[in-house]
């Protein structure tokens, strides 16, 4: 079992710097299969505290022909995960123990875009929620500094709660 530290740290402006970097080699290895590339995820939102890991979510046409990718992604650094518990998605963790980046991979359509980049773009919008939000993932860092599961755990119910808000937002300002 590994012991990587639950590490949160307050924002840093250089995390847009490090998901552009990236997001030019993965655009380069997907090529036209690619159609969308977000940076989503806490380090995407402008003030919130963070574990300083950069999550990515691509959009692609088909979703079974990413593991032809399985090669490229490697010679970036990156481990393929294939599913890793969410049916169609393809997910890639870069970094061992000291993680730098998450790559989701959804085909296009799939509901999980919407449902991340709701919560994301709702936390960009009220700065209330990312106070709540970032003050929890820090207390929850000092409490489990080597639990990841309770880390996650300790803020399930407020990431719930915040996930319907922020759905209902979208739909109400995507109409």
């Amino acid at each position: 079992m590994s012991m990587r530290k639950v590490e949160v740290t307050k924002y840093n402006e250089n995390w847009i710097v490090l998901f552009q970097e990236e997001a030019r080699k993965l655009t380069e290895i997907f090529g036209t299969e690619l159609l969308e590339i977000h940076h989503f995820g806490s380090t995407s939102v402008k003030g919130l505290k963070a574990k300083p890991i950069i999550d990515m979510l691509l959009v692609v046409k088909d979703i079974q022909l990413v593991n032809k990718f399985n090669g490229e992604m490697r010679s970036l650094g990156y481990v393929p995960k294939g599913e890793n518990g969410i049916p169609e998605r393809r997910y890639f963790q870069k970094g061992g123990d000291q993680r730098t980046h998450h790559v989701h991979i959804y085909e296009k359509d799939n509901k999980q875009i919407i449902r991340h980049l709701a919560f994301r773009d709702y936390l960009r919008e009220h700065p209330d929620s990312v106070k709540m939000y970032g003050d929890l993932k820090m207390e929850l860092a000092k409490r489990f500094p080597f639990n990841i599961d309770s880390y996650i755990d300790g803020k399930e119910s407020l990431v719930l709660e915040l996930e319907k808000k922020a759905l209902k937002w979208w739909m109400s300002t995507h109409k």
